[in-house]
C-alpha cells in the first residue's frame, strides 16, 4: 500500500490528468483594475505562483455585463479579457499546472449602478435585503430585482455558452459552472428567491431547468468531461438565502441527475455556517453525497492537510479544494509534502487592489532565507 498522502496522489478527472488532488478553490480577489475588466500581469503572477496545485479553479469570471455585481472582477465576455486570461493560462501551463475557469452570474446580488438600465436580474422580484459594495467603495442596499422573462432566461443561457466558448479560446483546460453560494443559478434553486409559477419554478425539475439548459449550452463548446459545476446544498443565511425543508431533497434530485452526465467533477461546499441544529439541513455534505454521486467528487470549506487527507482516505471525496490557505501559501502542496506549517492570511487584503496580500506571500524556502 502506498504511503503517499491521499492528497498527493495523482488523479484523472475527465480528460485531464492531475499531479495531485489539492485544488485551488475559486476566490474573488478584485484585482482587475483596468477599464476592460481584464486580467493583468499581477493575475499571471498570482496564478502561476500556485501552479503546484493539481488543479486551479479561477476566481468567478463574469459571463456578461449583466452578470456583474462587484467592482474589479475580471470577466470573460470581451476580447481584452480573453487575451488577458490567455496569458494566465499559458503561464500556468508552462509551470506544469492545470486550470479551469469558473463561469459566474451574480443575479440579484448586485446594485443598479452596475447596469446601464439600472436593473438587477433574478428568478423573481424578491429583494435579498443585503448590502453590496458599489464602485465608490461604499456599501449600498440592494433593490428589488427584475423578474427575468423566459426570453431573458434564454439570453442568459446563451451568455453562459458564449463565455464557455471564450474560455476555450483562452486555452483553459475546462470550465466550472458557478451554481452555488447564493448567486443566480442558486437563486433559481431556492424557494425563498424563486416563486415562479412557470416552467422555471415550483417542482424540482422546474427549478433545475435553467441549470441543465446552461449545461447543455456549454456542451456545444466543450466535451462533458471537461465541464464541472459547484453546488452548496446546505447554504443558510448567505446573501439573503436561507435553507428550507426542500433544500436537501432538491439537491439530492439535482445530484442524482448529474449522474447522467460524464462531468469532470462535482464540486460541493460544506456549510458556511453552523447548521447542526437545523434538522432539515445536512452538516456533512461529503458523507451525504458520496453515495449519491458516482463521478469525481470535490469538497471544500475549512479543510487543512489532515482533514483533507482524511476525507479522501475515508472515500467521501476524490479531491479537496482550498481557498484561504491558498491565498497565504502559494506553495501549499510543497508544504503539505513536508507536513510543514502553513502561513496565516491577512483578511484585510482579500479584496484590495494592489499586490499586497496577492503576490507577496512568501514560499517556505523564502521564509527560511529571510
Amino acid at each position: 500500500m502506498s504511503t503517499t498522502q491521499p492528497l498527493l496522489q495523482p488523479i484523472t478527472i475527465g480528460g485531464v490528468e492531475l499531479k495531485n488532488r489539492v485544488v485551488m478553490a475559486p476566490m474573488t480577489r478584485s484585482r482587475a483594475t483596468n477599464e476592460t475588466q481584464s486580467p493583468e500581469q499581477k493575475h499571471v503572477e498570482y496564478y502561476t505562483q500556485r501552479a503546484g496545485a493539481g488543479l486551479i479553479i479561477t476566481e468567478g469570471a463574469e459571463i456578461s455585463r449583466r452578470s456583474r455585481g462587484y467592482t474589479y472582477v475580471a470577466g470573460i465576455f470581451n476580447k481584452e479579457q480573453i487575451a488577458g486570461w490567455k496569458k494566465v493560462v499559458e503561464s500556468v501551463h508552462n509551470e506544469g499546472g492545470k486550470i479551469f475557469m469558473q463561469l459566474w452570474h451574480v443575479g440579484r446580488n448586485s446594485l443598479p449602478v452596475y447596469h446601464e438600465d439600472g436593473e438587477t436580474w433574478a428568478p423573481s422580484a424578491i429583494n435579498p435585503n443585503i448590502q453590496m459594495v458599489g464602485p465608490d467603495g461604499k456599501e449600498h442596499p440592494t433593490v428589488t430585482p427584475h423578474a427575468m422573462t423566459k426570453e431573458e432566461i434564454a439570453q442568459t443561457v446563451k451568455e453562459y455558452g458564449q463565455a464557455a466558448a471564450n474560455a476555450k479560446e483562452a486555452g483553459f483546460d475546462g470550465v466550472e459552472i458557478h451554481s452555488s453560494n447564493g448567486y443566480l443559478l442558486h437563486q433559481f434553486f431556492n424557494s425563498n428567491s424563486n416563486v415562479r409559477t412557470d416552467e422555471y419554478g415550483g417542482s424540482h425539475e422546474n427549478k433545475a431547468r435553467i441549470f441543465f439548459e446552461v449545461l447543455d449550452e456549454i456542451k456545444k463548446h466543450w466535451p462533458e468531461n471537461l465541464i464541472a459545476c459547484r453546488l452548496n446544498p446546505s447554504l443558510n443565511k448567505v446573501f439573503g438565502l436561507e435553507g428550507t425543508p426542500d433544500s436537501i431533497p432538491f439537491f439530492d434530485y439535482l445530484v442524482e441527475r448529474l449522474n447522467d452526465y460524464d462531468l469532470s467533477y462535482l464540486h460541493l461546499s460544506e456549510p458556511f455556517t453552523d447548521v447542526s441544529d437545523i434538522d432539515f439541513l445536512v452538516d456533512d455534505i461529503a458523507k451525504h453525497y458520496r453515495p449519491i454521486y458516482k463521478g469525481n467528487l470535490m469538497i471544500n470549506n475549512q479543510f487543512d492537510r489532515e482533514s483533507g487527507n482524511k476525507v479522501i482516505e475515508e472515500g467521501n471525496a476524490d479531491l479537496v479544494a482550498y481557498g484561504k490557505l491558498y491565498i497565504s501559501n502559494p506553495d501549499l502542496v510543497h508544504r503539505f509534502e513536508l507536513k510543514a506549517k502553513t502561513a496565516d492570511w491577512n483578511q484585510d487584503t482579500f479584496y484590495s487592489q494592489g499586490l499586497e496580500g496577492y503576490t507577496d506571500y512568501p514560499t517556505l524556502e523564502q521564509e527560511k532565507n529571510n
